[in-house]
């Protein structure tokens, strides 16, 4: 489940680098429409992964003889391909943002076989934890939306600084963790994976700087709109939003299974 993905959202914040077009302007609504769009993409993969394992499972749990349309190994492959599919497709985004009208699309289908995955196996282990890490996702989401409209809540330059400083920081100990893990090293795996005190403050701590990413993804596309940034940032600001929502979903699931454990 080493999919944290605190990806390349923060080279979006800032749009005075941008080459401003003479032709149709950024809009707050055409990068909503966009999101949805992108959401409704990676529903439809992760729909399609989740039916293939949840499928194969429910029934043979239950007792029934049907045959099992999936099995794990194939649904590990799709996760497989929409992980490192998803991450490289992300990073080609991150530097080419003109191209995002076509790769945000990509990285919405192929992030769905990642996270469709992930929350079968969850669901498998802890049932009905997906339903509430959705909720939880989406509630964060219009809560710090809310927030940021309401001003209680300003992307300052401290502000960017710290989320930015903290999002590199847990970056770079998943990057470090991981390549550990290659030579069958478990670095900080209480922190990582435990349900002690230590493991749940760590992934609260993990939820809340995936959070307050939100409040710079929403600084960054109303400041595309107010400066009349180039049309394509729309799918760009949608794009990043979208890395952001997963990166905070997974962690969620993280946190919640951790709670489970402690029961």
């Amino acid at each position: 489940m080493r999919t944290s993905n605190p990806v390349m959202t923060q080279t979006a914040f800032e749009t005075s680098n941008y080459n401003m077009s003479s032709g149709e302007p950024m809009t707050i609504q055409g990068t909503v429409n966009k999101t949805f769009v992108l959401l409704g993409l990676l529903m439809m993969t992760a729909s399609w992964v989740w039916g293939k394992l949840m499928t194969e499972v429910s029934p043979l749990m239950e007792g029934f003889s049907s045959e099992p349309v999936g099995t794990p190994q194939s649904v590990m492959t799709f996760m497989m391909v929409g992980l490192i599919g998803g991450f490289i497709v992300a990073i080609v985004t991150a530097f080419k943002k003109e191209w995002a009208p076509v790769t945000g699309p990509v990285y919405a289908l192929l992030e769905g076989l990642a996270i469709g995955g992930i929350s079968a196996f969850f669901e498998m282990q802890y049932p009905g934890i997906v339903f509430q890490a959705v909720g939880l996702t989406f509630g964060t989401l219009f809560a710090l939306l809310l927030a940021y409209k309401s001003g209680l809540v300003r992307a300052t330059q401290k502000f960017r600084a710290g989320v930015f400083a903290a999002t590199g920081a847990i970056c770079l100990f998943y990057v470090v963790t991981f390549v550990a893990s290659l030579f069958n090293v478990n670095l900080f795996y209480d922190m990582r994976w435990g349900s002690s005190p230590i493991g749940i403050g760590f992934s609260l701590v993990v939820v809340t700087i995936a959070a307050l990413n939100l409040v710079l993804d929403f600084d960054f596309i109303e400041q595309g709109a107010q400066n009349g940034a180039p049309k394509y940032l729309e799918w760009y600001g949608a794009f990043g939003l979208l890395v952001t929502l997963v990166w905070l979903y997974i962690e969620i699931l993280r946190l919640l299974a951790k709670l489970r454990d402690r029961k």
